[in-house]
Formats: structure tokens, sequence, C-alpha cells
């Protein structure tokens, strides 16, 4: 990050701005004692919230915030210093983020970086500033339990564009807060900013005619209908234009806030090969085309329409389908215990599989489904985990001469978790196999870095759970994968090596539930040599803010149910040394002797 006394660098940020508010809101800022005018904000899940969902507080601080501002950056560490000392004494403290160029994965980021606790929250509409009278960021805004505006200016006097006191003069927020909380008026209300200005949006003109043939259909087909066609996790199809326009303002506002398509990684760790995204060139196509009425255009010019998936196996047509011979009724409500099914074929050979793959007939009603491979005599092991089926996931589907392997007198194992819709539901599962073909070189394994002995404290905003492992050998990685329940915020998966180095190799700055994403290395590209220590770092949320938290008043321990918490990361390799050179029938999956 470039110093904040890089003169040329900040004058340049104060220029032209790094945050984002509408040019054409009235710039009538809100005098102190005014009530502030109720706005909303979309949390880390992209969901619309409000000051109202924090309930009835002594004051609430906001502080805007971007991710370019430098100041910003100077200042979280005394911002979070702050929300500790005060959040007892009944205050929240809440980070508007206002940049223009800035998503919910790079907001959260820089939470996630900073250890801050406090919510980091978006303002897509660029609202919030101008009804509050802010120009800058790092300007911070204090409310009282009334909503009143009783602050409005500079954290304190400490860090400046120009330079850096080693330690402020005045106290300006905290001082603030001790009056506001001791019910007297506030002795200095507002105070100058010399922050980041604050950039307003800008009406673009439309440049050209945009058409679903032309335009959008390509987007959408390389993007987005690999899920959003029938017998998917997705709720509507995208396979034609009349899909599309029915959805046409859903599909400009989830691609503005960067919600679809679903990735959750932070861009500044890792390189996965199956990461999602939009450039910003097709973002503001999907959005021009969603204001300008939709058309479609000259349908020549459309690319085919992607066949409909009729038998739902995305791993092609497997060698081996084995059926669940249960069918399992749903309630319509409560909570489902989880079921476990011994599925009826016995690998009385070692066995070999490329890919493997679990299909529920009736999808929304599993919300996930693991499968291991045990011994007659043993009961469902995680250890012995071969696939599962989760939303956002992928089956099991091995390329680069890596198999996986059964050993022989084994049977597969299901554990199921259903859950209720509303209204009582059938569904029966079947598991599709591919057997390894050609010569297997290496075998994929896995640890899971896991920590069952946790308790999550009755509202604690982003409490630390951490889980590490040593590798006893040279080995080359194949993806990293995230577990967690309702209160899981974030994740981080970190090396750190013989040598004394460390790497980030994965930072989930806003782990989503309902879509949960493997994250898959290019193949040798990512190599650990013995040594190193894999370190795993989760937060969880359990405060009143979390809109999924089932009881914010409970200690969460580990347990299977969606009420109770996980915290499981999945580190796939195989080892650097292996060669097994082992001919494999692809017709039974068996070595050929």
């Amino acid at each position: 990050m470039c110093g904040i006394r890089n003169a040329w660098f900040v004058c340049m940020l104060t220029a032209i701005g790094v945050g984002a508010v509408h040019a054409d809101d009235a710039a009538k800022p809100l005098r102190i004692g005014d009530i502030a005018p109720t706005l909303t904000f979309k949390d880390i899940r992209y969901l619309p919230r409000s000051l109202d969902d924090f309930g009835k507080k002594k004051a609430y601080v906001l502080v805007f915030t971007t991710t370019g501002c430098p100041l910003v950056e100077r200042y979280l560490p005394v911002l979070q210093e702050l929300e500790t000392a005060y959040r007892p004494k009944d205050v929240q403290f809440v980070a508007i983020n206002v940049g223009l160029g800035d998503s919910v994965v790079t907001m959260a980021t820089q939470a996630v970086e900073h250890e801050m606790e406090f919510p980091f929250v978006k303002d897509f509409e660029g609202k919030w500033a101008p009804a509050l009278g802010v120009q800058r960021t790092p300007e911070v805004v204090v409310l009282n339990a009334e909503r009143r505006l009783r602050y409005r200016g500079r954290i304190d006097d400490q860090y400046r564009l120009s330079g850096i006191r080693a330690e402020p003069t005045r106290r300006d927020l905290a001082a603030a807060l001790d009056e506001i909380l001791a019910g007297k008026d506030v002795s200095v209300p507002e105070t100058p900013v010399d922050g980041c200005l604050i950039t307003r949006i800008q009406a673009a003109n439309p440049k050209r005619d945009v058409t679903y043939a032309e335009h959008i259909a390509p987007i959408l087909g390389k993007h987005c209908v690999v899920c959003h066609q029938p017998g998917t996790a997705a709720p509507f199809s995208l396979l034609n234009y009349q899909h599309a326009k029915s959805r046409a303002a859903t599909i400009a506002e989830v691609v503005d806030d960067q919600r679809m398509p679903p990735w959750h990684a932070s861009p500044r760790y890792g390189h996965f090969v199956n990461r999602r995204g939009l450039s910003d060139a097709e973002r503001e196509l999907v959005g021009q085309w969603a204001r300008t009425g939709a058309a479609r255009g000259d349908a020549s010019k459309a690319p085919a329409c992607p066949p409909e998936r009729q038998d739902g196996w995305l791993i092609g047509q497997p060698e081996l389908v084995i059926r669940d011979g249960t069918t399992y009724t749903i309630p319509k409500e409560g909570i489902v215990p989880y079921k476990y099914a011994i599925l009826p074929h016995v690998f009385d050979e070692e066995t070999w599989l490329q890919a493997a793959q679990i299909l529920p007939d009736n999808p929304r009603v599993v919300h996930h489904c693991n499968m291991a491979y045990v011994s007659a005599a043993e009961s469902f092991k995680m250890s012995n985990f071969v696939t599962g089926f989760v939303p956002g996931g992928g089956p099991l589907d091995l390329k680069d001469g890596i198999a996986l392997r059964i050993p022989a007198n084994s049977v597969l194992v299901l554990q199921i978790h259903l859950v209720t819709t509303g209204k009582e539901e059938k569904c029966r599962l079947a598991v599709g196999l591919k057997f390894a073909r050609g010569t297997v070189k290496r075998q994929l394994r896995f640890h899971l870095l896991a920590d069952r002995r946790f308790a999550i404290p009755p509202g604690a905003p982003a409490h630390p759970v951490q889980a590490s492992r040593v590798l006893d050998a040279d080995v080359i990685g194949v993806g990293l994968f995230a577990h967690m329940h309702l209160r899981g915020k974030d994740m981080t998966f970190k090396a750190h090596y013989p040598n004394a180095t460390s790497e980030t190799l994965l930072m989930i700055p806003n782990y989503q539930f309902d879509w949960q994403t493997p994250y898959v290395w290019e193949f040798g590209k990512q190599r650990f040599p013995k040594g190193t220590r894999l370190e795993c770092l989760a937060h969880y949320d359990n405060s009143a803010f979390n809109p999924y938290n089932p009881d914010p008043k409970a200690t969460v321990r580990d347990g299977l149910q969606t009420h109770h918490e996980m915290m499981n990361g999945f580190f796939f390799y195989v080892r650097a040394d292996e060669d097994l050179n082992l001919r494999i029938d692809p017709k039974t999956g068996r070595v050929q002797r």
C-alpha cells in the first residue's frame, strides 16, 4: 500500500475521489439536531438492511469508507479500538462503503484483513453520504438514540493528508460519544475532514443499442446458463430470450452488485481455474440492456440456446449408477434429522474413480449430502469422504492422471441433510460413478482442518476459530473448500512454509451458507514442501445483526444440525513424489493385472 506521505498520490486521490454518490441527489446536508432519514444499505450477504436491524441503541456511529482511501486504512485500527470500548456501552458502529469500484467482496476483504468486528455494509445507491452531509472518507456521523445528528466530522486529528502526528491533540469522536452518553450537548458538533473526496455517480448516456441477441445472450451463455436451467439449484432458467426478459431488472441488479455470477473469494489471494465473474464491460452491457427496455434484436445474431440437460449428470454418462432404495418424505415444516443410507453395491475389489456425483430427484429439499466409503463394519466417516452435494458445489471430476481410491470390500454411505419447503415433499437419491481411464499416476487425498471444541459466545460479532496441520510430505495442491453453518462469516487459508515465509492461499470474506463453492487450482501450480503448516481461520457472527442467526443469545458449539455450527476447511492434494503407474479398466475401475 502506498504510504500516507506520498503526497502526489494522495493529492490525486483527493482530486479524483474514490467513493461514489449520485450526482443528481439534492446537496442539502442534514443539520445538527435533525433526524436522519430512513435509508437502506446492503450487508455482506447482499441483503437490504437499515439501522432498524440493530435495534434501539444509545448511539450509532456511521463511518464512511472506501478500499482505496489511505486515510481509511490508517484509521481502521483506531475505529476497532473505539468500537471495542463503546460496544458494552450500547453504541453501534457501522462502516458504510461508498467506493465507486468497490464490490461487496473487496469491502469484506478489507474488513477481514484489518480484523474488524463491526459490520461493513455497502451503499450501492449512493444516498447515505449526501443525505447526511458527508463529503469525504473516513468522515463519521454520530446519531443519538432518536437518530438525531449529534456529530459530523473527523475521528481525531492524528492522520492528515499532509502528514502524521505522534498522538492526536483531540479525540473528537470519543469526546462526542462521551458527551452523548452522558446526556450532554456535543461541545464540538462539527469538525473539518481532509480525507478522500467522495465521487458522485454520473448518469451514463447509452453509447449504442444493446440487444439480447447480439450482446446479452453471449454473456448469459458464457457465465449463467450452466446453473440457470431446469433441474439445478438456481431459482429460474435463462435459456432463452423470454426467460431473460422476464428477469431483466433482477439480472441487472445482481450483476451490478456483483452478486452474480456467485464467487466469494477475495481477488487479492490465489488464482483458481473455476473463478466466476463478469468484466466491467459485460456488467455495463447488462445494466444498459435492462434500463433501455430489454430489446430482443435480430434473433439471427443470437448464439444457439444451450441444450437443456435431460438426465442431470454433470459428469457425463456414468459407468455405474447406484440408487438409494428409500423414498424420503419431508414434512411441511420443522427440523429433519440427518438420514444415513448404505448404497446397495459392494466394491469387492479395489476401485479407482475419476468422477462421482450425487443426484437427488428433488434437489430443493436437499441442503447437502456427503458420501463416504466404509467397510461393512463401519458407520459414516468423514475421513473417507468421496464427494458431496451442496448448492454452489460440484461433483468430483478429476483429470491429470489423478483418481480416487475405493478400497476392496467397501460400500458407499450417504449422509443426507434434508430441509423443509413449506409443503410435504418427497425425494430419492442416486449416485453416478465414472471409473478412471488410462494410467493413474496419483491418488487424490485430503486433510480436514477442523475444530470440534469451540464455543461461540452469545452476541459475538466475529468469534475466531482456528485449526492447523503440518504436512508430512511434499504435496501438490488440488483445491480448497470451506464449510460452516448460519453463523459462518469468513474463512481464510494460509500456508506457513519451512523457510519462515507465509502465503494466504484463499480468503472467503463473505461466506455464503446457501452457495458453497469449491476453489480449484491449476494442477501443478500450487506446491507445498514437507513441513508446511496449513492454517485455517474462521470467524462466526453470533450477533443479532446476522439475519440468519437462529438465536443470538445462545452459546453455539459444534454439531450436525444447522442451528449448531461447523468449522471444516478441506485441503485436497496429491503426493508430489507419487507415481502409481496403474493401468485401470475403464469399465470396472479395477487395476488391470
